[in-house]
């Protein structure tokens, strides 16, 4: 049996890291929440040549995907989420029809795969604490991430985070949809919604709140898309439960907006 060195073992783990992190400091797309929503856009923006980076605050992806319904690992997605499904190749059985049940780990565990092979990078256990937002042509945009460790964020440690740079932001972070939430306290800027803030999410309506996500998904200030749960949170709609097609149409059409604005600047 090979003699294994610890200090080598270390180095390799320090060294791989701190190049992957180097190489992530300027992006064109910094996704913040690993969940579904969050995986999908990171996908379709690499597939397309992209450099993005996701950020997840714990340690394991797949957000709500990951549980199924009430640790039930089963999720069920309608038709338009069926078909991304058939995109990444995830198994699923029909249960009904218009209801397709499909297992969450091999759900969140295949897409994750998928969008790594393209090319994201995911550092997961890293939290978004604030965004950068510059004045750029006379507008103000965000341009970023402040990022620090989650068990700092946890622990109230007085530690400075460090920044990175983006073309574009999508708060893909759930109920919360901390990073626009942040932007509008410290910033006091005004959000493409009906009442110029994060509005908050409604109580569960699933056929509504899934048609609402789509829709909703759209670019809510100068630098920042919203996806996902944290679309309805800000935009005012309703929660879905376990059912996640709105979630991974949403994630698409993030990518899909932000890379026609993308392929237009470098037009330009």
């Amino acid at each position: 049996m090979q003699n294994l060195n610890e200090v080598i073992i270390s180095q390799a783990i320090i060294e791989s890291f701190m190049e992957k992190l180097k190489n992530s400091l300027e992006v064109d797309v910094a996704i913040v929440g690993g969940g579904p929503s969050g995986l999908v856009a990171g996908y379709y923006l690499a597939r397309e040549g992209f450099k993005v980076s996701i950020y997840e605050r714990h340690l394991a992806i797949g957000g709500g995907m990951w549980a199924g319904g009430m640790l039930f690992n089963e999720i069920v997605v309608q038709e338009m989420g069926r078909e991304v499904l058939d995109e990444f190749g995830v198994r699923y059985r029909e249960f009904q029809p218009g209801y397709y049940v499909a297992d969450s780990v091999e759900a969140v565990t295949t897409i994750a795969s998928k969008a790594v092979k393209a090319g994201a990078v995911i550092f997961n256990g890293v939290t978004a604490e604030d965004v950068v937002l510059k004045k750029v042509n006379d507008e103000y945009r965000v341009c970023g991430l402040v990022i620090n460790w989650t068990s700092v964020e946890r622990s109230r440690l007085p530690v400075d985070p460090l920044v990175i740079t983006a073309k574009y932001v999508i708060d893909a972070t759930g109920h919360d949809a901390s990073v626009v939430s942040t932007l509008q306290k410290k910033a006091g800027i005004k959000l493409a919604t009906e009442t110029g803030c994060v509005i908050g999410e409604k109580p569960l309506w699933a056929s509504v709140g899934e048609e609402d996500t789509v829709k909703n998904t759209r670019e809510v200030f100068p630098g920042i898309f919203v996806s996902g749960m944290a679309a309805n949170a800000t935009c005012g709609s309703h929660r879905m439960g376990p059912v996640f097609g709105g979630m991974l149409v949403s994630g698409k059409k993030a990518a899909q907006e932000i890379a026609e604005k993308l392929k237009g600047n470098k037009e330009e």
